[in-house]
């Protein structure tokens, strides 16, 4: 199917059924427009005689367990509506060619860049090549190929852009050269050793999974190679409510050491109580060294620990709930977990700049909102700066989303909805 085809089977209406089941009703025309304007800038790029294929990778929201998949413990997490599109493909070399729009092409030889360079840390061309490094050490066949990529997944958004891109790779690796073969919760881990070991960021694997896998998901990473991940049959618009994440637009940039600190400063803690992560100690063990950890770690390591925990506990409980369709169970896991983060593990604001206070805001404006409503709000993702999450009953969104539009611009309170697939072939 070459592009002109393509377009012309998006305009007769062949792909709605796949545009439906990843977008829904509402926003299948403003689908049907970004595939064909994708297609037109690869066109415009690579011509218009290649083989095309249209794959998407979703984003994702974190629901529950935050700050704990690094210590091997467990979350709870859903793939969203929005998400990544590429059109990709084939080449007879082994050059990969990726124009991201918004953003200059890179252009990488895998064959030549295939172990991990430390002057090419934090760029998106360290990414594509530690993926396709990857998935060659695991036995997968790789190659070169030439892409352009649009995402509405928003960088900086908490909704994992740079997990989307990092599975986006491994997607088109596996439909242009693997017939599809490879399972999503593989090219997650293969996304987590590219961003470890290529991109030089430590992070755990629940981003990568929970937009590879699709739906809402609990996983539990005490086996860290081998995470059991359970499918929750919920549907959360069906019983009434949004998903409304608030972008705040807090700056990232310098936040890398605070990220880097979370995990850190929890293993420090197993570390000197003879472990390796936190999920090998019990909370007991913790508190009875506590007098000597406040000498040698530091308060804020043993409060993170403590939220390590307790977040566990909340997951397990959060999921139980889920699976029940009890949701004021579920929201209360939520609430709680919101408090711990700002609380104990400190991950609503920045030290290094205590006059941003973007979290801090939009939780007290769900809150002031929210408040004897059903409902709950939490900050979501890493944290420090990005976003708040926040379940809204459906005939309160609209006041929900004037509020916080109204403070943090047009357009920051995103209205989304849980999709069940997560990286794909649309065509």
């Amino acid at each position: 199917m070459n592009t002109i085809t393509a377009i012309e089977r998006i305009k007769k209406g062949a792909l709605d059924a796949r545009l439906l089941t990843l977008y829904g009703d509402d926003a299948l025309q403003a689908q049907r427009t970004r595939y064909i304007k994708s297609i037109e800038e690869f066109a415009a790029l690579y011509g218009t005689e290649r083989d095309i294929y249209l794959l998407s990778v979703a984003g994702r929201s974190e629901l529950s367990g935050n700050h704990t998949d690094h210590n091997r413990g467990m979350v709870i997490a859903a793939s969203i509506d929005l998400d990544i599109v590429a059109v990709a493909a084939k080449t007879n070399d082994s050059i990969v060619r990726v124009k991201s729009e918004g953003y200059p092409e890179d252009v990488v030889d895998i064959a030549d860049f295939c172990t991990p360079r430390e002057a090419r840390f934090s760029r998106s061309d360290a990414i594509i090549a530690g993926m396709c490094a990857g998935l060659a050490k695991n036995g997968y066949r790789t190659g070169g190929f030439v892409a352009y990529t649009t995402s509405s997944v928003l960088k900086g958004s908490g909704l994992s852009s740079s997990a989307a891109f990092e599975d986006m790779i491994g997607n088109i690796q596996n439909h242009l050269y693997n017939a599809g073969k490879i399972d999503n919760a593989e090219i997650a881990k293969i996304a987590q050793f590219a961003e470890n070991e290529f991109f030089g960021k430590p992070c755990g694997l629940m981003d990568q999974l929970a937009c590879a896998v699709g739906g809402i998901i609990a996983i539990d990473f005490q086996n860290n190679t081998n995470p059991v991940i359970e499918k929750i049959d919920f549907d959360i618009t069906a019983a009434g409510y949004n998903l409304c994440i608030v972008n705040t637009g807090g700056n990232h940039a310098d936040l890398t050491p605070d990220y880097a600190a979370v995990p850190a400063e929890m293993k420090a803690v197993a570390n000197a109580l003879g472990a390796t992560v936190l999920r090998e100690l019990d909370e007991k063990t913790v508190l009875a060294a506590a007098p000597r950890l406040r000498k040698t770690l530091g308060d804020r390591a043993i409060l993170r620990a403590l939220h390590f925990f307790a977040e566990n506990r909340r997951v397990a409980a959060g999921k139980r709930a889920l699976a029940a369709g009890d949701l004021p169970a579920f929201f209360e896991n939520v609430l709680a977990s919101g408090r711990s983060s700002f609380c104990y593990l400190q991950n609503v604001y920045t030290t290094k700049n205590a006059a941003e206070q973007g979290l801090s805001l939009a939780l007290c404006l769900a809150e002031r909102a929210l408040s004897g409503k059903s409902g709950a709000w939490r900050v979501h993702g890493g944290g420090f700066a990005g976003t708040v999450q926040a379940f809204v009953k459906a005939e309160d969104v609209a006041d929900f989303r004037a509020m916080m539009d109204n403070v943090f611009g047009d357009g920051a309170c995103m209205v989304l909805r849980v999709r069940r697939e997560g990286a794909t072939l649309v065509c």
